[in-house]
């Protein structure tokens, strides 16, 4: 079950679920008919106009056929104790489940690995604390139980983890350090992807630093100081640096079918136990690398 307070005015319900959710307007409109979805702790309307200040419930909420089972997928676990796990994610994995796409996910790999994970977001999503795409690789944490989970989800939304990214972004860019500080919400004409805008959006701020400039593109250290879906990939799009192969953004040529040039390099915390801050660090996958020094023969 999920609980927030909303943070915008005059948008629909059914619209605003579908925006948060990632999922068809019919499909918000079946979970708030079938009171999956709260306000303010009471059963609502589509067509219901949000304030600043409403408090949205969303219930766990699956179709009936949807089922989720372990699978025996090899998992590449950077660290594990009793309370939680870093995993490195490959490319191409989806971190879980969705109607349609129910197999091969990380949460099928984790139930097989484990029977102790959070249950804080739904049966569909045990132990996920966070995500990135599925095209995107590197460092994410797994949360063993509820209260290492909400401990660590706090973290996140006090900004107070430490998430470093290596992007390969198309051009040149001249200035050494920079800040990225842009609202960011749904794509009016494609539901599916994310854009700068004032509109229904929330903050979004992302600082970079150029390890590296070759003839047409620029290794990038990135810094997420907020968490928005596909971040990195819609700011350096804004700028006019998108990220290297990245399928949906920047509209450039794909170099192949890996999945865009972005690596969650680096994840640090504070142990929801024993209150140490942890950080880890992983190397750039093969996929990126075989990108990568195309351009450093060019």
């Amino acid at each position: 079950m999920q609980e927030e307070k909303v943070e915008v005015n005059d948008i629909r319900l059914d619209q605003y679920i579908s925006s948060k959710l990632d999922i068809t307007r019919s499909k918000a409109s079946k979970m708030i008919k079938g009171n999956y979805v709260l306000i303010n702790h009471k059963p609502s309307k589509n067509g219901y106009l949000l304030r600043i200040g409403d408090i949205i419930t969303i219930k766990a909420y699956e179709e009936d056929n949807m089922d989720v089972i372990a699978e025996d997928i090899p998992l590449e676990i950077v660290y594990e104790d009793d309370d939680v796990m870093v995993i490195n994610k490959p490319n191409g994995m989806v971190v879980h489940p969705a109607i349609g796409n129910n197999r091969g996910t990380l949460v099928n790999a984790l139930m097989n690995y484990s029977n102790n994970l959070s249950s804080v977001n739904g049966e569909f999503r045990p132990g996920i604390v966070h995500r990135i795409d599925a095209y995107t690789t590197g460092l994410l944490m797994i949360a063993k139980n509820d209260d290492a989970h909400n401990k660590l989800a706090l973290q996140l939304k006090n900004k107070t983890t430490t998430r470093k990214y290596i992007a390969l972004v198309w051009g040149v860019i001249k200035e050494d350090t920079g800040d990225i500080d842009a609202p960011i919400g749904r794509d009016k004409t494609d539901r599916k992807k994310m854009m700068v805008t004032d509109i229904n959006a929330k903050e979004a701020i992302t600082h970079f630093k150029v390890l590296e400039r070759y003839k047409n593109a620029t290794l990038l250290e990135l810094v997420l100081e907020t968490g928005r879906t596909h971040q990195i990939r819609v700011h350096m799009d804004y700028i006019g640096h998108p990220i290297v192969n990245d399928p949906v953004y920047g509209r450039r040529k794909l170099i192949d079918e890996t999945g865009q040039c972005l690596h969650a390099k680096t994840l640090g915390f504070i142990h929801p136990k024993t209150n140490k801050y942890m950080e880890f660090d992983s190397e750039l996958p093969e996929c990126f690398l075989n990108i990568l020094n195309r351009f450093k023969d060019e």
